[in-house]
């Protein structure tokens, strides 16, 4: 293992202080001594504690750089309806994967329907049989939990279904099944995730659910307060209502905290065309279970205080997660929490010098799996394989599969006005009409776009927004060309394919502060 980390200027981040293990610093270079190899001393150079996206890639690079590692991995039952589920984390289980393929399934029932336009004859008794689609996604998430746990095994990862708790900082406590394990490793990394919130009002725990149930529960949704106007919360109404369910979605202050929020009404008001309801400034007070199953919500209007009530058959907390800090016992090693999640260095370093996280556990960093994955990887590789690439946080594209889904990368339109001044950004935007809505009718009055860019000079383009079908495959490859530094005049400039969505990002021509309309007259001129 070597004995010194050289740092060059260029990956410093500027102003931050000196790191604990720096020996000599110039405005060159930073020299770092690595931490004295210990084997023998240890069970483990690195125990990872988590097996989801974040650790279980952590875990994995380590080995092929040399490491002894162990991965543990432990999942609580949830509370109301103790579900629980096997490695690979939220986003296989309980995340990404099952919401795709719910989204997928309700975008198969528009499809069915929309195909008669086109010429398909087809039977108007369609309908999706909820428990084949939940089946159908739990066996596809259990065939991923085989092949993680083979890849666990192959790559000599040491898997262990246990609850760790530190004992020190070099030292793990391990509750199994069969009883306890204590195990000692030189390196920890810290990636444990988080689960959704309950609110604090009566019956919340007793009687809703969460994204943690939703996707192997047993009987039909029925009728669903989706409380909560995240992204979470917004997928999970939105393919409710495609496989003709009736969700309805509290608001308690805003759509999409923390997204562009002109894109954000814009997705809400896409998704009230289509029948999912809306209650604006509201909060839930209790949940009460009645004679027939169904359960009665009490809300208030925090602006007006109307109270009011309704029946569901589903209660849905989409409200948001916290860390899973408080079963680590981290006060033992002497780790800093912030807000149930844990403050990390430029190179995921907690203040503790052996003890590092990673993934949606950190505080201020994006809670997205291929973030995760990604600094996961790199840290492992600082470790353990010389690297001294850090992770970049910046202008990282993600998607909202809604209905009608929204993506973007860069900075919102707010945050850009925020950092440069309103005088320095210029916003081209544009409405446009998918060819594949022509034929079905379908409506292309949110099918919207935008580039947030500078104002002068290059005009560097520090956002875009896209809202239409398949988002994440358009913005995506966008999301490269924004990190290599794209300007507008690269960007209209580019010849664009025809006839898809994507061209329209080489179509912008007008600008907000033009005041012309932006929507389309034609698409072929």
């Amino acid at each position: 293992m070597h004995l010194f980390e050289f740092i060059p200027a260029s990956q410093l981040v500027e102003g931050e202080p000196r790191h604990r293990r720096s020996i000599y610093r110039s405005a060159y270079l930073d020299i770092r001594l690595r931490e004295e190899s210990t084997k023998g001393s240890y069970d483990y150079d690195l125990i990872v504690i988590g097996g989801g996206s974040a650790g279980l890639a952590c875990a994995k690079e380590a080995v092929l750089n040399g490491a002894r590692v162990a991965c543990l991995d432990f999942v609580k039952p949830t509370p109301t309806l103790g579900t629980k589920w096997g490695v690979g984390g939220t986003c296989v289980n309980v995340g990404c994967i099952p919401k795709k393929l719910m989204h997928q399934a309700s975008l198969l029932g528009e499809a069915v329907h929309e195909a008669a336009a086109y010429g398909w004859n087809v039977d108007e008794k369609i309908k999706p049989d909820w428990h084949k689609l939940v089946q159908s996604v739990q066996n596809h998430i259990k065939s991923v939990n085989w092949v993680t746990r083979v890849d666990l095994r192959d790559k000599k990862v040491e898997y262990i279904n246990g609850l760790g708790s530190f004992v020190d900082s070099h030292t793990l406590l391990a509750k199994l099944k069969s009883g306890e394990r204590t195990i000692t490793a030189q390196t920890f990394v810290i990636a444990v995730g988080g689960r959704p919130r309950y609110p604090d009002i009566p019956g919340a725990v007793e009687y809703g659910i969460t994204s943690d149930d939703l996707f192997s529960l047993d009987r039909e949704p029925g009728k669903t307060l989706v409380v909560g106007a995240g992204y979470i919360g917004l997928e999970c109404a939105g393919f409710l209502k495609g496989l003709g369910y009736e969700p309805t979605v509290m608001v308690r202050s805003i759509v999409l905290r923390g997204f562009d929020q002109q894109m954000a009404e814009l997705v809400a008001a896409s998704m009230e065309e289509r029948g999912i309801p809306f209650l604006r400034k509201t909060v839930p007070l209790s949940v009460e279970k009645q004679d027939d199953g169904k359960l009665l919500v009490k809300y208030k209007n925090v602006e007006t205080g109307e109270e009011a009530e309704d029946v569901y058959d589903t209660v849905l907390w989409a409200i948001g997660r916290k860390g899973l800090v408080d079963d680590l016992n981290l006060p033992n090693a002497g780790v800093t929490v912030q807000k149930d999640k844990i403050p990390v260095d430029s190179q995921e370093a907690t203040n503790v010098a052996n003890i590092y996280a990673v993934g949606d556990i950190i505080y201020g960093k994006p809670e997205l799996t291929p973030v995760a994955v990604l600094a996961g990887r790199l840290l492992a590789r600082r470790l353990y394989g010389g690297s001294t690439q850090r992770m970049d946080y910046k202008d990282v594209a993600t998607t909202v599969f809604t209905p009608l889904e929204y993506a973007c990368v860069g900075l919102s339109e707010e945050d850009a006005v925020k950092q440069f001044g309103a005088d320095e950004i210029e916003v081209f935007h544009g409405y446009y009409k998918p060819t594949e809505f022509f034929i079905p009718q379908k409506s292309v009055r949110y099918c919207y776009l935008k580039a947030v860019a500078e104002r002068h000079g290059d005009q560097r383009v520090y956002g875009l927004h896209y809202i239409g079908p398949v988002a994440g495959e358009v913005i995506q490859g966008f999301a490269a060309a924004l990190k290599s530094g794209l300007t507008i005049n690269t960007l209209i400039n580019t010849v664009g394919i025809h006839p898809t969505t994507a061209e329209e990002f080489t179509r912008l021509a007008i600008t907000k502060r033009s005041g012309l309309d932006p929507t389309p007259a034609s698409c072929c001129s």
